[in-house]
């Protein structure tokens, strides 16, 4: 599997996938690995780090082929995201990302002010053809990167952290993201990075533009109502992380999974 094609659903399932109140402290700094598999096999490993100075963040992804992948795909996929922090969660001011595969460079920078898109840089340029769905002007307000949509802010663990609606631009496309509640659960697998409760949330994407209409990926997550997210709290921050999130597409199941949870 490429590069470019996980650089789409990595991060709505981590990513692709990752409401603030008095619980979420100043100076957090918190990190989390996870693993990434495709039908069963793993495919990529990826790590977030996070940083909250009461005022401003910082939120870092890394990614890259692994396991029995790397024998028919090689690369990277690298994603910054930087802004400020509001009583309801995290507002974009910069979001940056790379993928490189066989030797080629992929980049997207995208500024964001107080909500709206301000500047966004693709290099190469996308292509615009007939199957591309013009971008406008007036889907680029109100809107977030994607890394700072994932990484929830609340009081606690419970079915309010589905409660959120979300206007999502990569700088490439624009799409809306509908989280509800699904139920409580709790998380056993002494193999991953955390035990105990969780809250799993069912997501439903809309494309709104930027996306082409023949592509696979696209309508697939557009038709699925099985794009499944499940929340733990990041230590005692007031944040809240995927601990897995589920989606599928034509090629199996994709699903991440924590495996790690560090400070």
């Amino acid at each position: 599997m490429a590069v470019h094609r996980l650089a789409k659903v990595l991060p709505l399932a981590a990513l692709l996938c990752l409401g603030g109140l008095d619980a979420a402290r100043a100076n957090a700094t918190a990190s989390a690995t996870y693993v990434i598999n495709l039908g069963g096999t793993i495919i990529a490993s990826a790590k977030f780090k996070f940083t909250d100075t009461g005022t401003t963040y910082d939120l870092a992804l890394d990614a890259s082929i692994s396991g029995i992948a790397q024998l028919v795909a090689s690369g990277v996929a690298k994603v910054d995201s930087s802004g400020v922090v509001t009583r309801t969660g995290l507002d974009s001011t910069s979001f940056d990302l790379l993928t490189r595969s066989g030797g080629e460079d992929f980049t997207v920078r995208v500024q964001y002010s107080a909500g709206d898109v301000s500047s966004f840089v693709i290099t190469p340029p996308i292509v615009n053809n007939i199957d591309r769905v013009p971008l406008e002007r007036k889907q680029l307000s109100g809107v977030n990167d994607m890394l700072a949509t994932f990484l929830l802010k609340g009081s606690k663990l419970d079915r309010s952290l589905c409660d959120h609606h979300a206007q999502v631009f990569t700088g490439i496309e624009r799409f809306d993201l509908d989280f509800r509640y699904a139920k409580d659960d709790v998380a056993t697998s002494l193999r991953t990075g955390y035990q105990g409760p969780v809250v799993l949330c069912n997501v439903r994407y809309k494309p709104i533009s930027g996306h082409y209409t023949t592509s696979e990926i696209t309508n697939s997550l557009a038709q699925d109502d099985r794009i499944l997210i499940w929340y733990a709290p990041l230590r005692d921050t007031g944040y809240f992380v995927p601990y897995r999130v589920l989606l599928t597409t034509s090629m199996g199941d994709l699903s991440m999974v924590l495996t790690d949870l560090g400070g």
